[in-house]
């Protein structure tokens, strides 16, 4: 384990399990469809990444990467398009796969876009916060509900540190207070 990492809330293996469990609730809802997998980077590029190998069906790999936060780690509630889809999103099934669901602001404002956008959009995330939730979002499919901690690993970073660790893990405070 990491020194700056205080423990490992979520291991290889349950996050190996989760992830199949959530492919076999999308393979079975999709089931014959063309499926555009929308990966939000940076952070869901991991998740995203072994969620695509085991999808049962015609999938179309697309990536946006936006942001809804101002200075520090405090939501603005605006979305921000760092990197637009770069296929038309009209009248598909569009799946966003989301490493983790915190206040939901970002992922609100991007739902709503996608929306305007002609998608017919659905959420797959494989952490929640629910109790740092600003904003409903309604999402189909949800790995694991976690406690209000800072968590790194697994494509969740922290100042672009951590993200390949195999594991999630609780960030020791006084590395991100200081």
């Amino acid at each position: 384990m990491i020194d700056a990492v205080k423990e490992i809330l979520i291991d290889e293996e349950t996050i190996r399990k989760t992830v199949n469990d959530l492919a076999k609730r999308i393979n079975e809802d999709y089931k014959g469809k063309n499926l555009v997998l929308l990966i939000i980077l940076k952070g869901s590029s991991v998740f995203a990444s072994d969620l695509a190998r085991k999808l049962n069906m015609d999938v179309t790999l697309e990536f946006m990467q936006v942001s809804s936060y101002g200075s520090g780690s405090v939501s603005s509630g605006e979305i921000k398009i760092l990197k637009d889809a770069q296929i038309d999103l009209n009248g598909r099934d569009v799946l966003i796969a989301e490493d983790i669901i915190d206040s939901g602001n970002t992922l609100n404002a991007l739902v709503k876009l996608l929306q305007k956008r002609g998608a017919n959009v659905e959420i797959c995330t494989l952490l929640s916060k629910p109790s740092r939730r600003e904003v409903q979002v309604d999402v189909k499919y949800t790995g694991i509900e976690i406690p209000d901690e800072f968590v790194v690993g697994y494509g969740l970073d922290y100042a672009e540190k951590f993200r390949q660790l195999p594991y999630i893990g609780i960030l020791k405070r006084e590395v991100y207070t200081n």
